[in-house]
């Protein structure tokens, strides 16, 4: 793959700021509602250094990519949260789950919205803004669906625990330190295997796909783009 610095510079800085927000939204909610334990460690802040987990966003999409899967995705450090210091435990650990995605899509949406103002931009850094644009309204979407999955410590998987009956609740809470090798698992090893056999067996990344164009769609027409 040949990748050039213009690519780098038009993927690099929207990746950068989805991920960063993404993390430091689970820090805030969690310090207003309780928590300060991320406070404490410094998370609730726009320092990406603090937030860059060496697996999650940076071999896990290498490996993706040379995988040729045809959904890339990453994570960043999870926020440390203790949720018995929280107000309300249960209810409060969905709040905090869902303030990352929904930090993203609000991400996605300034960017759709920021397409309006390119008429403004100087012709010669229009495309380079427009790149960046675009890009950082598909890398949100992307994260607010991939995390959105029902499996911790996703935050999709946080929020199904939270609201689940807890004989539903607990059991897929202790599925927690196996969460990235299931993902890993599904998104991975089992397109693989399926491929020396003949079979698609790319399931998820495909409903991921198909999610992932809805919110896309849906974000395009609110913001009058589509």
């Amino acid at each position: 793959m040949n990748i050039s610095l213009y690519d780098l510079s038009v993927w690099v800085l929207p990746l950068v700021l989805a991920i960063t927000f993404h993390e430091a939204a689970h820090a805030f909610v969690a310090d207003r509602l309780g928590d300060n334990t991320a406070a404490q460690l410094g998370r609730v802040s726009f320092n990406p250094l603090r937030h860059i987990d060496p697996f999650g966003t940076v071999i896990l999409p290498a490996m993706l990519l040379f995988a040729h899967s045809p959904f890339l995705f990453g994570y960043a450090k999870p926020v440390p949260v203790n949720f018995r210091k929280l107000n309300n435990p249960r209810l409060d650990m969905v709040w905090v789950a869902l303030a990352g995605p929904a930090t993203n899509i609000l991400l996605a949406l300034a960017a759709a919205l920021a397409f309006h103002a390119l008429p403004l931009v100087p012709a010669s850094a229009a495309k380079w803004v427009a790149d960046n644009l675009k890009n950082a309204l598909i890398i949100n979407a992307i994260l607010a669906v991939f995390n959105m999955m029902p499996i911790p410590p996703l935050d999709g998987g946080r929020v199904a625990v939270g609201l689940l009956p807890r004989p539903l609740a607990l059991p897929l809470a202790r599925l927690e330190p196996f969460g990235m090798l299931i993902l890993i698992g599904l998104l991975i090893l089992l397109p693989l295997a399926g491929s020396q056999f003949g079979l698609n067996l790319d399931v998820i990344s495909a409903i991921l796909r198909t999610l992932t164009g809805y919110v896309i769609q849906a974000v395009l027409f609110l913001t009058g783009n589509a």
